[in-house]
Parts: structure tokens; sequence; C-alpha cells
């Protein structure tokens, strides 16, 4: 997995898997080795799914799409942000069946913050010109925002430019490529690419995060 190269998932490149441990189907979008390492995915649980306790090395990262996630701590709807640091452990479950976009493995060595975030919990604030959202979560120059784009809006920002990000709903347009809902964009240069909204669109964002690239973590 080289971060520095540009990558682009979308629902046409849908591979999903059946995970060994329980009802779950997991579409892999990023990797290191198939069950450890570096893993940036979308996971459905099926409804009455169970997963086995399992410990998080170096953290675990959820924003839920669909549904209602819940594991020992409690239970979360669509738009609820969790983050879970290094050597923590939880049970997984899903009562009505959820989908979820997880990242694993990829805190920086110093993030030990514990984050439970309903959705609507946080003030909307200005992003841009024509984009407002809520800052997730920070830690040094590692941003994660949850943004809502007018129609026509362009994506950009100060600071580092490598990120990534999942399209939740709408149409994003770059260079003359269309992204629709579910798309996954990882970039050095994402937020120089020019990225435009099509139509009124919601996506995650994080940039400052790509860990792995020689510059990180100033990046």
């Amino acid at each position: 997995m080289d971060r520095c190269q540009p990558c682009r998932v979308g629902p046409q490149d849908q591979h999903w898997q059946a995970a060994p441990q329980a009802p779950i189907r997991r579409w892999q979008l990023e990797r290191e080795a198939p069950e450890s390492g570096q893993v940036t995915s979308l996971v459905e649980y099926l409804p009455g799914a169970r997963f086995p306790v399992h410990r998080h090395p170096a953290g675990e990262e959820i924003l839920v799409l669909e549904g209602v996630f819940s594991d020992d701590s409690g239970n979360y709807a669509a738009g609820s942000y969790l983050r879970s640091p290094a050597g923590s452990e939880h049970a997984p479950f899903s009562e009505p069946g959820c989908l979820i976009f997880v990242k694993l493995n990829q805190f920086a060595g110093d993030d030990q913050a514990t984050v439970r975030l309903a959705a609507g919990s946080a003030n909307s604030v200005t992003f841009c010109t024509g984009v407002s959202g809520t800052l997730l979560h920070r830690h040094g120059c590692e941003q994660t925002w949850l943004l809502d784009c007018e129609t026509g809006a362009e994506l950009r920002w100060q600071g580092a430019s490598a990120g990534e990000l999942l399209l939740l709903s709408g149409r994003l347009t770059e260079a003359g490529q269309t992204h629709c809902a579910h798309s996954w964009l990882r970039d050095t240069r994402l937020g120089e690419l020019g990225l435009r909204a099509a139509e009124p669109s919601r996506l995650l964002l994080k940039f400052g995060a790509l860990r792995g690239l020689q510059e990180d973590p100033e990046q």
C-alpha cells in the first residue's frame, strides 16, 4: 500500500467479502494485510451480527453510515462518530444491521482520545465558501470533518493538502470525472484538486493523516 500514489475507488469497484468471524461483509478500500496492519473499509453488519471481543493495536475510527452500530459503550445511529485509541477493545454488534466506515490501526502514536459523538451533537461552522461542517477530531496537523457542500462549491482548505474523503451523498466532479455516493478518494494533493459539488453533497474529509508518507506527520 503506497499512500504516495493517488487512489480513486467507486461503487463500480465494489468487492465485498464475508468476514470469517461473523455475518459481516467487508469492502476493503486499502489495506496492508488481509487481517492485520492499516486497513480502511466499508463494513456491513447483517441484522443480529455480533463480532468477538478484539483489541485495537493502533486504534479504530468509525463513522456510522446506516442503521445502528453498538458495542460495550452504547448504541450509535447513522451519523455517529467513534474513536477508540490504541489498546482499547470491544465486542461490537448490530441488532437492526448497519453500514460503517472503518479505519484500523491509523492513529498517531500519541493520540489517546476516546471519542463518541452522536449525529448532530457538535456545532456546524463554515469550512470554505459554500461548504459548512463539523470538526469531528483534531490532533496535531490531523483534522477530520463531516462536510455539507452547496451545489457548485469548490472544496479547498489551508494547510496539509494530503488527505482522503468518503462521499456520503451527492456528486463531486474532478477534472471531468464524476464521483458518486460511497466513492473514496486518497491523494497527496487532495486539497489542490478543485473538487466541486455537482449537487448538494455530504462527505467525510480527513487531511494531515496519511500515515506512512515520508513527510508525515507534517505532510
